[in-house]
This record gives C-alpha cells, structure tokens and sequence, in this order.
C-alpha cells in the first residue's frame, strides 16, 4: 500500500462490509474519504470511526436522480477524485421494482455505476492520474445478458439476476476503459471473494437469513475481502493498467463473455436508454 495523503476517494456502499473497510484502511493511508450510504445511521456510525477528515453522502443508489443529487454534492465539496469505488450492491430473492420502476438488481448493481461514473468524470479527468475501481463478482463467468428482458420480467431468479448484473460490471468497465484512452483515467473491476458481508440479508425474510448462515460459515473475513480493493486503489505498480479484472489473489481473466466488444457496445446503448426513459419521466 502507498501513502494516499491528498488523495480524494469516493466509496459506494461504505457502510458495511468490504466497502466499510476499504473506507477504513484509506482513510489510515492519509486519504480524504467521501462515503454514499443510504441508512443515516449507519452512515453516521461509519463517518465517526472514519474521523474528522470523512465526508458522508447519503443517498438511494437505485434512485437514478438521487445517484445524480450525490454526483453533484460531491463535487460542490471536493475539487479532485483520485479513486472512485464503485461498490454498492445488492441480491433480492424476490424481483422488486426501484422508485424509477426498473428491477431493483438492474438499478442497484449496474446502473448505478454507469450514471455515477459518468456524472464524475469530468472531475476525474482534471485529476488525472486517476482510477475508476468496480467491484463485480465470480458469477459474472455464469452470467449471460438477457437482451431482451434484462429486467427478469419472466422467470425471476436471484442469481440470474445477480450474475447478470455481475457481467454488467465488467462489460461496462472494459467499454469505459476504452472511452478513457489518453485521459489519464484507469478503469479496472474485481471479484473481492466470497465476503461475509449483509449481502442478501435483511430485506430477503427467511431466504435472505439462511444466505447470511451460509455466507457466515463459507466467506472469508472483510479484511482478505477488502484486498483486491485496495490493491487497485492505492498500488502504484498499478498505475496505468486499465480493463483488467482482479481478484484478491491477482489479475484474472475474466469470462469470455465480458470481452465481447460489440456486446459491450450494445450494454452502453441500453444503459444509455434508461438514462433518457428517466430523464423523460421526471420532466
């Protein structure tokens, strides 16, 4: 790790899990840390053990016009972003709607990184060099783009839905990396491992509590989760390196899928299409 001493780092889903202690371990490193959360508590819980230097962004990343609000209150309080670290996610056993009524996996785990991404990075630009850091997952290998219904209108299962979005992730971080050629912008993704974290956990009832069994005796601590992380946040011998993907253990390749440019392509068309459907909805 390397000394982040002026180094501004905006975390998603930094009030618990991998995030929180990503969060944790830069603000140690010297860095100022801007975390998005969308429960007050827990945001105020994680901005105390932070300390005086964190900055608290409450937000609902799956609301596309609350993903913006955030976009914009952080750049009226910060000048520079070194680090941006998409991380907030979420499965659902059940298939439930956002507020923009678009599935919720759909809107959480992917959508939300491409608008917040693309609302900051005119401010990562001026700070260049600068990274882009997207937390995806090993599902994405047995994920698979729906084309036609990404939102699981028919036959809804959680995982599908997850590995989906996972792919998602990753696609959207190799057609981005090539959009930042010559900028100075970096843009990688990650499997963090499998993490005991409160993923799937309170809002899925009993489903959502025998997952947190499962997770609570299989995963590994947030500690080894928080690793991949942090390694493409801070490591300088990363400097330059883009449209890779990691794991805590290094550089993988991904699923032959995700390299699939012209899928890629047409990703970025589809995101770009909920981005107007809501923009239109809300004049």
């Amino acid at each position: 790790m390397t000394d982040m001493t002026g180094k501004v780092v905006l975390i998603t889903g930094a009030t618990d899990g991998i995030g929180r202690q990503a969060a944790r371990e830069l603000a140690a490193l010297g860095a100022r840390v801007a975390v998005v959360g969308r429960n007050p508590q827990k945001l105020a819980d994680t901005l105390s053990e932070l300390g005086a230097g964190a900055v608290g962004i409450r937000a609902d990343l799956s609301v596309q016009a609350e993903v913006r609000r955030a976009a914009a209150e952080f750049k009226a309080r910060f000048d520079r972003l070194d680090v941006l670290i998409n991380n907030a996610g979420n499965g659902f056993f059940l298939r439930r709607l956002s507020a923009d009524g678009i599935e919720m996996t759909w809107a959480l785990n992917h959508m939300a990184y491409f608008i917040l991404t693309l609302e900051l990075l005119d401010v990562m630009k001026a700070s260049a060099p600068s990274r882009v850091v997207n937390t995806s997952s090993s599902a994405h290998y047995k994920g698979c783009i729906r084309w036609k219904d990404v939102e699981r209108t028919w036959g809804y299962w959680m995982l599908g839905a997850y590995e989906q979005s996972k792919l998602a992730n990753v696609m959207f971080t190799y057609a981005l990396a090539r959009r930042l050629e010559g900028t100075g912008v970096t843009a990688n993704a990650l499997h963090p491992g499998f993490v005991r974290t409160n993923i799937g956990g309170t809002q899925n009832g009993w489903l959502g509590r025998l997952g947190q069994r499962i997770i609570f005796y299989k995963g590994i601590s947030v500690e080894e989760g928080a690793r991949a992380t942090m390694r493409l946040a801070t490591d300088p011998a990363l400097e330059g390196m883009t449209a890779k993907f990691f794991t805590r253990f290094g550089e993988r390749r991904s699923s032959e899928s995700s390299h699939d440019v012209n899928a890629q392509e047409r990703l970025w068309a589809l995101s770009e299409g909920y981005v107007r459907k809501a923009v239109i909805r809300n004049q």
